[in-house]
């Protein structure tokens, strides 16, 4: 473990300071825009939040290096300990050098990862992890606003070009990787900008997208070139053949994200006022950046009873906004059963425990309910009015005599995704897809059944978190540099 220093700065720090977080603005505040909302520590405050890393004796946090799902740790394995004690020693620029060995972009995932290395923090045994979210944040702030983040523009050029389709976060993580290297790297993108979810779907509140902006700046400074409103395969007008493409290009990475969204096909479906979470959300997102939503319908919350059908981190988003636009209420369905108030340590640490958690969306005012199956919609004039609900056993049975209704003048389905569109690109390409519809490729070379054709993040292993599209991306970078050149030395 090269580079690792043996001492922690303060190893009594754990003992001596008490775990101290972010605030949030209040609520009657934040709803009055659609602007970050979380107000950082000070500097001393952050140096002493770091002195809290206890030096222990197997540091989960840093994760296995495994991608089983449900690996403890950091998926692109930060070595949390120490940038928290280069952070406690006041060395901000070393701790953003070592922050960013291994994460591509900690400015995304310091505000929008559920981060799983707090949950495997020895400190979480009991409920007192270090804020190492909060921390990264900081550290990657500091080095935006001090000018650190310089343009890394490889110091020779390979003459090998490299075509990566999909700008969402594993995306640009390979992208950047590629360029780095020395590989002339484009970029394809149906929308506007750059960014996938990131930009469009999730919202302003929790990340204002200056922050994607000033990153995509870097990446055209080191040779990035990024081709907007391209879709490739499919039948929109402009379209790109893939089969093109991939002969223009020396290789080809594939990540586009899993964009088929789980449908509710029970009676009513067909009426007004029902979309899904992806339609509603990057609407108001455009809507911020002052970017045509090109002839859509608007769909808005505003003096609206709203129903978020779906539990997830999209469900907040949907939550968020629609009090935000002015919603009237708010309730959010959740077919699971409520999970229990505290985990069992013993049990679950140190991997991710399922536990009640609430959203700073769910806090702004919304009625959660647990296992609840809508049964179909109703409605007045071809618009939805009503949900018809029922609550459901642990093996998602009705039972009876627990049928309710609630009022819904907006209904937002956010069940997650299936798995990538098939239409165009994939179907075009002729790449092999596995059980659930993702594209197949190995996590051993993130190749796709056809040659010179790799794929990454969701769209290879189904909905996911930000950092692990931003491991595969760096991952699948990796492996496509060895692929064209016989030997690599990006890092994995």
């Amino acid at each position: 473990m090269q580079g690792h220093r043996v001492s922690m700065g303060k190893i009594t720090g754990f003992l001596e300071i008490e775990r101290h977080d972010r605030k949030y603005e209040p609520v009657a505040d934040r709803l009055k825009n659609f602007n970050e909302f979380v107000i950082p520590l000070s500097e001393k405050d952050t140096r002493d939040q770091a002195a809290r890393c206890m030096n222990c004796g197997i540091p989960y946090c840093h994760g296995t290096g495994s991608t089983a799902p449900g690996t403890p740790g950091c998926p692109v394995n930060n070595q949390i300990p120490d940038f928290n004690d280069l952070v406690y020693q006041g060395n901000w620029e070393e701790a953003s050098r070592n922050l960013h060995s291994t994460n591509n972009f900690p400015e995304f995932t310091g505000r929008i990862c559920p981060a799983p290395c707090e949950a495997s923090c020895t400190l979480n045994i009991d409920d007192n992890p270090v804020t190492i979210k909060t921390i990264e944040c900081a550290i990657v702030d500091r080095a935006w606003d001090n000018g650190w983040l310089k343009p890394e523009i490889a110091a020779e050029k390979t003459g090998k070009k490299v075509a990566v389709i999909g700008s969402g976060p594993a995306g640009l993580a390979a992208a950047q990787q590629l360029a780095r290297a020395g590989h002339e790297v484009h970029v394809y993108e149906k929308f506007a900008k750059a960014g996938g979810l990131l930009r469009y779907g999730i919202p302003d509140f929790k990340m204002e997208k200056g922050i994607i902006d000033r990153r995509v700046q870097q990446m055209e400074a080191e040779g990035v070139t990024f081709h907007y409103g391209k879709a490739v395969g499919g039948s929109t007008p402009g379209a790109i053949d893939p089969q093109e493409l991939a002969k223009q290009y020396d290789a080809v990475a594939l990540t586009g994200g899993a964009e088929a969204p789980r449908d509710l096909p029970i009676p009513g479906r067909d009426l007004s006022g029902i979309h899904f979470a992806m339609d509603f959300l990057p609407q108001q997102n455009r809507r911020v950046s002052g970017e045509p939503l090109n002839g859509a319908a608007d769909i808005l919350a505003g003096g609206k009873h709203v129903v978020v059908i779906g539990g997830g981190d999209t469900g907040s988003d949907c939550i968020g906004t629609s009090f935000r636009q002015g919603a009237k209420s708010v309730t959010q369905l959740e077919i699971m059963p409520a999970p229990p108030e505290h985990e069992n340590k013993g049990v679950t640490w140190p991997n991710w425990p399922l536990k009640m958690r609430t959203s700073s969306s769910q806090a702004e005012g919304a009625v959660r309910e647990y296992a609840v199956l809508t049964t179909k919609f109703e409605g007045k004039d071809g618009k939805v009015s009503k949900l018809h609900c029922v609550k459901v056993d642990d093996k998602f049975k009705p039972l009876p005599g627990t049928e309710f209704t609630l009022d819904a003048e907006l209904v937002l389905l956010a069940m997650g995704f299936v798995h990538p569109v098939h239409e165009g690109l994939l179907k075009t390409l002729g790449v092999e897809l596995d059980q659930r519809g993702n594209v197949r490729a190995s996590l051993q070379d993130y190749q796709t059944s056809r040659a010179k054709i790799f794929s990454a993040g969701d769209m290879r292993r189904g909905q996911s978190l930000v950092v692990w599209a931003i491991r595969e991306g760096r991952q699948c970078a990796r492996s496509i540099d060895s692929f064209l050149m016989g030997k690599t030395d990006l890092p994995g």
